[in-house]
């Protein structure tokens, strides 16, 4: 039988529960991360929506930023969503001057990108990869990926509708080898597919 994967929850801020829930719910365990010797302990790391900036200074503050970015260097499987994509990101457009990277994602992410015009709305996107038709999706003042570098997939795009807008096409999921990310939260609509993935992506990766 194979092992369980014990994946953490970042616990500084946002859907911490939710998302604990949701894994729970796809086989694996879970567990709160607020310091470096529960960062240690787990096998993968969620990365919650919440205020990607704060969150920046949080991890700076609990000691876990140097870690947590030495963890993701060394092949440790990691999601972001929302603010959690922010802070994978490589490069973030319209961040603050002091906002720190964990650089996990060769990609250029534009903070709060849908802006006030579209602050929080909900959408069927197709997500390579997982079977079972569109993914309802729900963003919450999101960001998107502005550029992707080469070795990126791209798993979603915001469909070409008459009310999206600006927004249409743009990048909002993507996949760069142990490490995934998504504008959205799917951790507050009942679907466990993509918490399926990344605890596939997760279990793929554990030793022996």
């Amino acid at each position: 039988m194979s092992a369980t994967p014990v994946i953490g929850v970042l616990a500084l801020q946002g859907d911490v529960r939710e998302h604990a829930a949701m894994l729970e719910r796809c086989g694996a365990r879970a567990r709160p991360v607020r310091r470096p010797e529960e960062l240690a302990e787990v096998h993968g790391l969620v990365l919650p929506g919440g205020e990607s900036t704060t969150m920046s200074r949080l991890l700076e503050t609990f000691e876990l930023l140097d870690p947590l970015q030495e963890r993701i260097e060394a092949g440790m499987p990691a999601y972001g969503s929302c603010a959690g994509m922010i802070l994978l990101a490589r490069r973030v457009l319209d961040g603050r001057p002091d906002q720190r990277q964990l650089d996990g994602l060769d990609v250029v992410v534009r903070r709060n990108a849908f802006g006030r015009q579209v602050d929080s709305f909900e959408a069927d996107l197709d997500f390579d990869g997982l079977a079972g038709g569109p993914l309802h999706t729900v963003f919450i003042r999101a960001p998107w990926v502005e550029k992707a570098g080469d070795g990126v997939e791209i798993l979603a795009r915001v469909p070409k509708t008459p009310h999206a807008g600006d927004a249409a096409d743009r990048i909002v999921a993507v996949r760069q080898g142990p490490v995934l990310a998504t504008a959205f939260h799917p951790e507050l609509t009942g679907d466990e597919r993509v918490h399926r993935l990344f605890v596939d992506m997760v279990g793929a990766a554990l030793p022996g």
